[in-house]
């Protein structure tokens, strides 16, 4: 099955709507006016890319990716790499495997240093499929939600 990788657009929401509700299933779902508003924010920000992998012309596939500034390394940029999600009838695919590729090669354009993403410690078969990328644990991630 041949995956394409592009950009996503406005015109995508209903397909990343879908895709996100399997990432969070119990997050409250987004109207259409709220989610346009928000995808404006989103194209506004400078360094920011939503990908969207499609197979036969059906999106399977999503990543986020974020170009950040940054006054160390040189200067160099990182990217920060965020809902990572595929189709659960299209996992072990290359689904990921391309999506990730596609947001390698932005960071490298990008003069990055290094591409970051985190990962719910308890998604050991996702980590095992980021090590396979070339993904290395290195670090140990915080977060405080703000609910």
């Amino acid at each position: 099955m041949p995956i394409e990788v592009r950009p996503a657009s406005q015109a995508d929401l209903p397909a990343l709507l879908g895709l996100y509700a399997e990432l969070h299933p119990s997050d409250p779902p987004l109207t259409t006016p709220a989610a346009a508003r928000i995808w404006r924010d989103i194209e506004a920000q400078a360094g920011r890319t939503i990908l969207l992998a499609h197979a036969a012309a059906t999106v399977v596939g999503t990543v986020d990716c974020a170009v950040l500034p940054n006054l160390t390394r040189g200067g160099r940029p990182f990217m920060l790499v965020e809902n990572v999600v595929v189709d659960p009838g299209h996992r072990r695919t290359g689904v990921g495997a391309a999506l990730l590729e596609a947001a390698v090669g932005l960071a490298r354009r990008a003069g990055c240093y290094k591409v970051q993403l985190l990962s719910r410690a308890e998604r050991e078969a996702a980590h095992r499929f980021y090590e396979s990328r070339g993904f290395r644990a290195v670090a140990q991630g915080y977060r405080l939600y703000l609910d």
